[in-house]
């Protein structure tokens, strides 16, 4: 659907490798939201900063879906898909809003 903004399900990681996985409609505001602080709680307290695995997803009920389905996996497997992808574990958000 053209012109209609995505919904993202990502993970991010301390530098310790503690993972937070959550869902947003501007992934560029939240992981900035993420680096500043401004979010509270558990990625405040533990300092979770990098975005190591991301994906797009077209409507609100799938990405809902798809984040409750890797809440629910062991660590293991969460390391598995990022390690998939971002073998790594570069800082995603670096390279965000940049062109290809």
């Amino acid at each position: 659907m053209p012109g209609r903004r995505p919904y993202f399900v990502y993970i991010l990681s301390s530098d310790s490798r503690v993972l937070y996985t959550g869902i947003t409609r501007d992934l560029i505001r939240r992981v900035a939201q993420h680096r500043s602080g401004e979010i509270g709680g558990f990625t405040k307290k533990y300092r979770i900063r990098r975005l190591v695995w991301y994906e797009c997803h077209e409507s609100p009920l799938s990405a809902i879906s798809r984040e409750k389905q890797i809440k629910g996996w062991r660590r293991s497997k969460k390391i598995d898909l990022i390690e998939s992808h971002n073998e790594g574990w570069l800082d995603l958000g670096d390279s965000l809003g940049r062109g290809p």
